[in-house]
């Protein structure tokens, strides 16, 4: 099948051919027919199948005829990370390129005064993250009734995020006349439940089994004695050096852990870049830039780059840590092996990772990965017969727990230990009399204060007397009373 057969007029088709693109994936052959006829379209495909053009194509095909109003974009699609946002609206650029249509991006890390003048001028097609997108109209500056197509990109990423509530929110302030295309990798059941309260008779295209990886990836793992990050990063290097990488995607779990695996590779040479959340807009759409245009070979990334990153020659991907989740393995080593070239994924798994690596298998039905055997390797390094260092579970199990070791010190070295004496043992011996006679409070400590007794109503007691210090066995403060100065004692006239 060929574009030509999809329905799609011929602006479209010539910015297609433009693009280097003869026939469509089986995502975009089944899903973009029927949204060109207006349907709501159910997509369920894996990453990396052309998701983004199963809908990016028939909206401008849609679009093409018709004009923007003020603050009321005629389409509106959802993405749940910038880089995902970003990625969707250089699409709209690269096929809508011969049609007069307007965009506007909608993402964090940028100011609200541009945006707003883009708005203020009327968009046709809206890319926003949903925080950036309700700001917007909490503030007046959006409205969403006039929205005729909407669409939902990596639905089950808006559910790993936190992100449903505010889809919920969108889909009641658009009206329900709109079209739906609603894209995910995954269907939870919460993912479920919302296709089913907001879609309209949707036609339901799925060209691959959820969470299934793509049969042009070669996936390896490989197995490590235990978890000291030294040792990690010492065989991803090895990996990096044996497998001869044009450019790799290094995942992480944590931003710390991206930080730390970035400046080591730069370390030791290695053309490397961190991208996170913490890191900057800026920051970070100019390490993308530079990872597409060759200038970074290296990409150390946490989950948010694990989608929205179209970049058609990854040729590796290394999970450094195991995902915590076991969706995401199948969309971070998605970043490679896309459209039908071939890819390699690499995971690195410690004896903690136990029950997540049995997750992420039963996730991809597969028993078992092929394994790298780098056990001559790992064998030479000096920290591979270490221990791993205890993690705050292992301390919180360990505490109130005491256990008697010996020490391998000599007698010569070992230090007397102080016996520690009873306060018994270390009091003299005295007589009861004299015990309560050197019993003297402390000098520091208040007496307790006294409370007036109330002796019926509207009565009360003297108030108590002062205590001095010459009660306490003391010398009496002196002050005035007969040391009263002489031009004191003046009589008045």
């Amino acid at each position: 099948m060929r574009f030509e057969d999809l329905g799609l007029e011929p602006k479209v088709l010539k910015a297609v051919q433009e693009a280097g693109y003869d026939s469509p994936t089986p995502i975009q052959a089944e899903a973009i027919p029927h949204a060109i006829q207006g349907k709501d379209v159910l997509g369920i495909a894996q990453t990396g199948t052309g998701k983004t053009a199963s809908f990016v194509l028939p909206l401008i095909d849609r679009l093409s005829k018709g004009r923007a109003k003020a603050r009321m974009p005629r389409s509106l699609i959802i993405t749940p990370t910038r880089e995902l946002a970003a990625q969707v609206a250089e699409s709209f650029e690269k096929y809508g390129k011969y049609h007069k249509l307007s965009m506007a991006l909608l993402i964090g890390g940028v100011s609200f005064g541009d945006q707003d003048a883009k708005l203020q001028r009327g968009v046709d097609v809206l890319v926003a993250t949903p925080g950036r997108l309700l700001d917007h109209f909490e503030r007046g500056k959006l409205l969403l009734n006039n929205v005729q197509i909407m669409v939902v990109d990596e639905a089950d990423r808006m559910l790993d995020m936190g992100f449903i509530p505010d889809i919920e929110r969108i889909f009641n302030l658009t009206p329900f006349t709109r079209q739906t295309l609603f894209f995910s990798a995954t269907m939870a059941p919460e993912i479920t439940r919302l296709t089913e309260q907001f879609l309209s008779a949707p036609v339901r295209v799925e060209v691959a089994k959820p969470a299934t990886t793509a049969k042009t990836i070669t996936q390896k793992v490989v197995h490590l004695p235990n978890g000291n990050d030294k040792v990690k990063r010492d065989v991803l290097r090895k990996l990096i050096a044996d497998t001869e990488v044009q450019n790799g995607i290094i995942f992480c779990n944590r931003k710390k852990t991206v930080d730390i695996v970035a400046k080591s590779l730069q370390k030791h040479g290695l053309n490397a870049r961190p991208i996170h959340g913490d890191l900057a807009q800026s920051f970070r759409m100019e390490t993308l830039q530079k990872f597409r245009d060759g200038e970074t070979s290296l990409l150390v990334a946490s989950d948010v780059a694990a989608r929205g990153l179209d970049i058609p020659e990854v040729s590796h991907v290394f999970n450094f840590d195991v995902p915590i989740h076991s969706d995401d393995y199948v969309h971070r080593i998605g970043r490679t092996g896309r459209a039908g070239r071939s890819g390699a994924a690499f995971m690195l798994v410690t004896p903690g990772d136990k029950r997540a690596y049995e997750s992420v298998l039963k996730t991809i039905n597969m028993d078992a990965i092929e394994e790298e055997d780098l056990s001559t390797f790992i064998a030479d390094l000096p920290a591979a017969s270490d221990k791993p260092k205890r993690t705050r579970n292992d301390r919180k199990s360990a505490r109130g727990k005491k256990e008697d070791t010996e020490q391998p010190n000599s007698e010569a070295t070992e230090k007397p230990k102080r016996k520690r004496r009873s306060r018994k043992e270390e009091a003299p011996e005295t007589s009861p009399e004299s015990a309560v006679a050197e019993q003297a409070p402390a000098k520091s400590r208040k007496p307790a204060p006294q409370r007036r007794a109330v002796t019926g109503i509207g009565q009360q007691s003297e108030p108590p007397k002062r205590r001095y210090k010459d009660d306490l066995g003391e010398n009496k403060v002196v002050g005035l009373g007969d040391h009263v100065p002489a031009f004191l004692q003046v009589p008045l006239d």
